[in-house]
């Protein structure tokens, strides 16, 4: 298919368009600007970006087929973006968070995909701004974005979405790993999951304690789930839907998708940066500032000064 009819036929919801579309964006295809520039002359639908993060083995991949079901049946098209992580070796990934939500497959109005964070830091794959970009324009009203799931520096997925729910487990962690910095201040929802087991309510305690500690203008909710059998589905859609009213009534919605819109920007202008500095063989230019730094007492920041000029 030809440009033309890969954006027409993700417009319409075509998934093969769609999934060709989204492998062109994270190949960084020669068209990715003219893709992106044709997709955002025409925003029909903004979509509503909800993130999934957590350390592995809290189930994030059965979480969110539970809360595709959950959104499913309130006839809503949802899109899912499961970034899992790449060898350092090999560059590739199993791409198996797929693999747990096969009871999704075959519905038109779900559309799965899974990327490789391809060393990308963060917990996200760089071109997942624009494969969202990708999915609103193919008509999805939700997109669930499941990060990798590395632990507590994990906190890029709350610049990209409208919502951040963090998952828990009982018995991976006291209470002084409840209150660490990082992943947990990003959350707007807590989901306790595997409830069922021993330990649950005490997770749940010493996350209401963490949180009394902090001032924030939105208490984050806790919701108990047993993802695997569905249950507290409706109320992490609920406690969702209550934050999103939150952020609408404070205008922190439009403010996030301009932080958002912000964060995009420079990535692009900074990729540029770097490939115009290779290009003009910024490299030797390097080599030759570095050596005045070791060698002649240049401080860092004028050699810095230097090569930035040398850019314009």
């Amino acid at each position: 298919m030809d440009l033309d009819e890969l954006i027409d036929g993700a417009r319409a919801g075509r998934p093969r368009a769609v999934a060709r579309l989204i492998s062109l964006v994270e190949n960084g295809s020669p068209l990715l600007r003219e893709i992106t520039a044709r997709l955002c002359a025409d925003r029909p639908n903004r979509a509503r970006i909800i993130g999934l993060t957590g350390s592995p083995g809290v189930g994030k991949s059965t979480s969110t087929g539970m809360l595709v079901q959950a959104f499913r049946k309130r006839g809503v098209k949802v899109g899912v973006l499961a970034v899992d992580p790449s060898s350092p070796f090999t560059g590739g990934a199993l791409l198996g968070d797929r693999v747990r939500m096969q009871d999704h497959a075959t519905d038109p109005e779900v559309f799965i995909r899974s990327m490789a964070s391809r060393g990308h830091l963060g917990g996200l794959s760089w071109a997942t701004p624009q494969a969202l970009r990708v999915l609103e324009a193919a008509g999805c009203e939700v997109v669930l974005v499941e990060t990798v799931g590395v632990g507590q520096a994990e906190v890029e997925i709350a610049s990209l979405a409208d919502s951040t729910i963090v998952l828990l487990a009982p018995g991976m962690g006291d209470g002084v790993q409840a209150a660490k910095a990082g992943i947990l201040e990003i959350a707007d929802v807590f989901v306790v999951n595997k409830a069922d087991r021993d330990g649950a309510q005490a997770a749940i305690r010493e996350l209401r304690n963490m949180i009394a500690l902090v001032e924030r203008d939105w208490r984050p909710p806790i919701v108990p789930t047993v993802a695997y059998r569905g249950e507290g589905a409706e109320e992490v859609v609920e406690a969702l839907d209550g934050h999103l009213a939150h952020l609408e009534s404070s205008g922190e919605l439009e403010r996030r998708r301009r932080t958002r819109a912000r964060d995009e920007i420079e990535a692009i202008a900074l990729t540029a940066l770097r490939s115009r500095f290779a290009d003009l063989h910024g490299d030797r230019r390097l080599d030759a500032l570095a050596a005045r730094v070791s060698d002649t007492g240049l401080d860092p920041y004028a050699a810095a000064d230097e090569l930035l000029a040398s850019l314009t």
